[in-house]
């Protein structure tokens, strides 16, 4: 008796235990110069992009990061590159990549991993925000982008206020003018917007019971749309045009 009785709490603690896993999600709130947000996190349907992100989030490897890229009404891109008082943006170290996990659509107010051109599972530490519908394009480009969580509440306020400042070449920049842009100027850290920091706030179970995410429109059976440059490491050309002579940016 005794022994169906352990066999019996043992089993129930396994179930438990799977439970949780299965059920467990994480909001994440970013810190940047240009207000606050919070990203609730797939855990549960695009797990290895998860941890994969939030490795980073725990290392503190997002923390005084730049915003490198922004395609207004396409998208917003970090991540991946520090400022250290010259160019060009010091491009951060990377772990291993990461599994594609196209489960859910690239709609806005997702967040998505950034890989490789023509490398299906390359993405590593970048992150891009879509702030439009960008399903008919990243879904099926490059065997679909993995959208991994889904800002919540007024974030995209903060997010699109970022999309709208003024770009050198797409790096969104204040107090930085054109004309600054394309000669031998140097900014500060004050010109760029930076993430502070990204930190989880909260890991209880479901906290992702009221999302409603769009599941991803991508169909390996029909023809890849060509890469257009959304997401992808294509940007990563942007540091060859730095010419450290000049120190500015074209495209």
């Amino acid at each position: 008796m005794f022994k169906n009785l352990f066999s019996k709490s043992v089993s129930l603690a396994v179930v438990f235990s799977l439970a949780s896993l299965s059920a467990s999600a994480t909001i994440v709130e970013f810190e940047t110069n240009h207000g606050n947000f919070q990203v609730n996190l797939f855990d549960t349907t695009t797990p290895k992009t998860v941890e994969n992100f939030l490795s980073y989030v725990e290392s503190g490897h997002y923390t005084d990061t730049v915003i490198h890229r922004v395609v207004p009404d396409f998208i917003v891109q970090g991540g991946g590159f520090s400022f250290e008082g010259d160019w060009p943006l010091t491009k951060n170290q990377t772990n291993a990549s990461v599994v594609n996990e196209p489960v859910y659509s690239n709609v806005k107010g997702t967040i998505a991993m950034a890989k490789v051109g023509g490398n299906v599972n390359s993405a590593t530490n970048q992150w891009f925000f879509n702030l439009v519908n960008n399903s008919s394009n990243l879904d099926s480009q490059n065997g679909g982008f993995t959208a991994f969580g889904q800002v919540v509440g007024d974030g995209m306020d903060t997010i699109n206020a970022i999309a709208t400042i003024n770009r050198c070449n797409e790096i969104p920049m204040t107090d930085f003018t054109t004309a600054e842009c394309t000669a031998a100027s140097t900014p500060g850290i004050e010109n760029f917007v930076v993430v502070y920091s990204v930190t989880i706030v909260d890991s209880s179970t479901v906290t992702d019971a009221d999302l409603t995410p769009a599941k991803s429109t991508y169909n390996p059976e029909e023809p890849q749309q060509p890469n257009s440059g959304g997401g992808t490491f294509a940007w990563l050309t942007l540091l060859a045009l730095v010419v450290s002579s000049r120190r500015f940016f074209s495209k």
